[in-house]
């Protein structure tokens, strides 16, 4: 009896190695990190540009107030919803053509909104839409200072 000699057919105390057909039963990880980087990517360069909604020049508490050069177009909404010019009442439709007449600068001229605090929400939402359909980008909203 030899002790160093393995058995007969076999390798002695060898272990087998897998097949290489069998079964892997691990996950590579490699390929999902890759693919969550690129998409991660992908959403901080895209969410700044899906950002739905009118630029607005939003006022901020105890700001100075803005110095302006020329007199901005202001358009006000009454509490049943009626926009007016100045004192001319004006339709949906007519607002762009009238803003527009007005605009010495074109579409980079300011428009300030100017809505009564009972006026529903959505239909200021709807005017200022109506206004940046027309192109002018720098709309804002006018409000009171706070008295407290």
């Amino acid at each position: 009896m030899a002790m160093g000699m393995p058995a007969a057919g076999g390798h002695g105390s060898r272990r087998r190695r897998p097949r290489r057909g069998g079964a892997i039963n691990e996950i590579n990880m490699t390929p999902f990190i890759d693919v969550m980087l690129v998409l991660l990517i992908i959403f901080m360069v895209a969410a700044p540009l899906m950002t739905v909604g009118v630029p607005l020049d939003l006022p901020q508490t105890k700001a100075a107030q803005l110095n302006v050069d020329q007199k901005p177009i202001m358009l006000s909404i009454r509490q049943t919803g009626q926009v007016y010019l100045a004192e001319s009442e004006l339709k949906d439709d007519e607002i762009v053509s009238r803003i527009g007449q007005l605009a010495k600068s074109g579409a980079e001229e300011r428009v300030f909104v100017r809505g009564d605090k009972r006026v529903d929400y959505g239909r200021v939402a709807q005017v200022m839409a109506i206004v940046t359909s027309g192109g002018f980008k720098r709309v804002a909203l006018v409000t009171e200072p706070d008295r407290k």
